[in-house]
């Protein structure tokens, strides 16, 4: 059937999407949910329709177009298009098969990622296959299987380079920032590390939000790859650019009910890190209350996954199982955290030291896996090139390459501001790193760059009855009171 095309301004950024009246849907036998196949000018793409029933949105004969469709297309209002009844994806066929509690074989999982990549699932198709493999976990095979189709099924980074670095942390720690310290340093010791990272989802700041306060993160692949050749590395937001494609949509609908099966978390860090080319990979695996993480024996089972599987990715992976019990830093939003990180890469001593003992540490075991020193030496190298400042000139040219945002000097935190003191005296012995992420996300972060959260202590330190806990950053009036609404039933941190 030949239809004339209404332009609908809105963007999907998932599923395509297609809108069709009542009556054009009876005459081709379509429901909602339906796909159809559209040709235009040799081109042919495949939808999901919606159905309207006022002609004041879409008239009989006219197919209306979201504009993921009408970009693909280069199509225009107006123009004609054949539109034809199109057959469900063959990936469903095998979804339901995971469902039945069945293992995949590497074609299929193939089938299902390629058709995840390109849009072709609904958001409802794509939640049972995250359901499937929450439920009926994927094996040893599969998820190699599902690592590699991810990488396959996108734009690749490729380096003539040896070894490549990467680095991932697992999360679930506030105010984690070791990516910004680690790569600077390892850069700077002459090894190359395409970072690329994320936003935030449940914290005050990703990487990639942090970043963004001092530089352009959203760079495409070729720019990327010019300022790695140059620079030795980089720190990009990887939702920019084609990586992995079919991750990022599997964690969108994870999202609600947090659903992260074990399978879908090991595929989709080691994808990420294989579409960078990383050769050589460090993970970090925090533990400990209010972490994602609490159980020892659930972060060695992790441990020994990431470095297994990566032998069969022919990449070197070393597990790592660090402290998650406690925020990482002072500075919790993404000013406060770009401030922390560059206070700590300039030398300044309002640089936090337990951000500054990690990032040293992990950077060190990187350098000795790279083959840069023998073992137990990496550190020293790592802290020589702190303290000479020559991680702070790698970051600074990072950050000019990249497009810079914002210097130290002008980073503005939140103009209103308000104190929590402490309800007694005595030894602080536990902060929570879900409630001070809460806190500092209703204060306004990471949307609001300036919001968020100081701390002024960490567990082990003793603080008198009316010392000052931590400082709240709000660019609004509602937020500060919602955010101090939590603190009088909550402050975060127990003091014994």
């Amino acid at each position: 059937m030949q239809l004339k095309i209404k332009k609908i301004g809105i963007r999907t950024g998932g599923p395509l999407i297609s809108l069709i009246h009542e009556k054009t849907a009876q005459l081709m036998d379509l429901h909602d949910g339906d796909r159809i196949d559209i040709k235009y000018d040799h081109k042919v793409t495949t939808a999901i329709i919606d159905i309207a029933y006022s002609e004041k949105i879409i008239k009989p004969g006219q197919l209306g177009l979201f504009v993921d469709i009408t970009n693909k297309l280069k199509i225009k209002n107006n123009n004609r298009v054949t539109v034809t009844v199109s057959n469900k994806p063959k990936s469903l066929k095998y979804i339901k098969k995971k469902l039945d509690g069945k293992k995949l074989t590497a074609r299929e999982i193939d089938c299902i990622v390629k058709d995840i990549a390109e849009n072709k699932l609904t958001d409802i198709e794509l939640t049972y296959f995250v359901s499937a493999c929450y439920t009926s976990i994927m094996d040893f095979k599969e998820t190699v299987a599902l690592t590699k189709s991810m990488i396959s099924n996108g734009d690749v980074l490729k380096l003539k380079r040896h070894p490549v670095i990467d680095k991932h942390c697992v999360g679930g720690v506030a105010g984690n920032r070791t990516t910004m310290i680690v790569v600077p340093i390892i850069a700077a010791a002459g090894l190359t590390i395409p970072k690329t990272s994320s936003r935030s989802i449940t914290s005050p700041a990703g990487t990639a939000d942090t970043m963004e306060v001092l530089c352009d993160v959203s760079l495409p692949l070729e720019r990327m790859k010019s300022i790695v050749h140059k620079h030795n590395g980089c720190l990009t937001w990887g939702g920019a650019i084609n990586l992995a494609p079919a991750d990022d949509k599997i964690i969108k609908v994870e999202h609600p009910l947090s659903i992260d099966a074990r399978s879908q978390l090991l595929a989709s860090i080691l994808a990420k890190k294989g579409s960078v080319s990383a050769t050589h990979i460090l993970v970090d695996i925090p533990i400990g209350k209010g972490a994602k993480i609490e159980d020892k024996k659930v972060a060695l089972d992790l441990k020994n996954d990431f470095e297994t599987i990566g032998k069969h990715l022919n990449m070197k992976i070393k597990a790592i199982i660090s402290d998650g019990s406690q925020p990482i830093g002072n500075g919790h939003g993404p000013a406060l955290e770009a401030r922390d990180v560059m206070w700590l890469l300039k030398g300044d001593p309002k640089g936090p030291l337990d951000l500054r003992e990690k990032s040293l540490y992990m950077a060190g075991l990187i350098i000795e896996m790279a083959g840069k020193a023998k073992k137990g030496k990496g550190r020293k190298i790592a802290e020589e090139i702190l303290d000479s400042g020559k991680a702070y000139k790698k970051m600074t040219e990072i950050i000019r390459a990249q497009g810079e945002n914002t210097p130290l000097e002008k980073i503005r935190v939140g103009r209103l501001q308000k104190d929590v003191f402490a309800k007694k005296s005595g030894k602080i012995s536990h902060i929570d790193n879900k409630t001070i992420s809460k806190i500092a996300r209703i204060a306004g972060a990471p949307r609001s760059v300036g919001a968020g959260l100081y701390l002024y202590y960490h567990v082990g330190d003793r603080v008198k009855k009316g010392d000052k806990l931590y400082t709240i950053y709000s660019e609004s009036k509602d937020k500060m009171k919602f955010a101090l609404g939590i603190t009088e039933k909550d402050t975060g941190i127990t003091i014994r």
